[in-house]
């Protein structure tokens, strides 16, 4: 499998049209999960505020202008990869829009159900598919891979912290 060169990576203004749609459909896809997990945490903040928390968990505050940046990425990530394969075949795109579903279900899930344990199989899970979806950006695209780095990263903290707080409102999740 040949990787893409710098140069076949960028979109020049003569592209054709459904380059334009592809590329329009990954960022409106990265949207529509970013839309969906901000809707569930609409009430987030004060949700978040009752839950006894580890000492070592992060403020509210944060995980806004952290989860804007890890979708800028998964965005950029994606078209990369697209842009590599030239079409939406194959494991590497199919990865990332399931993990896409699975990323926006955590807030409902956790924010909306309270469903703590099955939230924190939900974050599991999107760890595992992150970690398999790495691995495919890489076999298409390094640079898209490497750009997923921190999401992973973000994400096994998210699973370490979904398992804390769990533990420690029983009554609440």
């Amino acid at each position: 499998m040949t990787r893409a060169t710098d140069s076949e990576l960028r979109i020049r203004p003569g592209a054709p049209r459904g380059q334009w749609r592809a590329l329009a459909l990954i960022v409106l896809a990265v949207l529509a999960a970013a839309v969906a997990g901000s809707l569930a945490s609409v009430e987030a903040s004060a949700f978040y505020a009752l839950l006894a928390k580890p000492a070592w968990a992060p403020p509210a505050q944060l995980f806004g202008p952290v989860w804007i940046l890890l979708y800028l990425l998964m965005a950029i990530a994606a078209c990369l990869v697209w842009r590599a394969r030239g079409s939406f075949s194959g494991i590497a795109m199919l990865l990332f829009f399931v993990q896409l579903a699975v990323n926006a279900a955590w807030s409902w899930l956790f924010f909306r159900q309270h469903l703590g344990l099955v939230a924190l199989i939900d974050a599991a899970l999107l760890w595992m598919l992150l970690v398999a979806m790495l691995c495919a950006f890489w076999q298409v695209q390094r640079l898209a891979a490497l750009l997923l780095l921190p999401y992973l990263l973000w994400t096994g903290f998210a699973v370490t912290l979904s398992a804390a707080v769990w533990q420690l409102n029983p009554a609440l999740l």
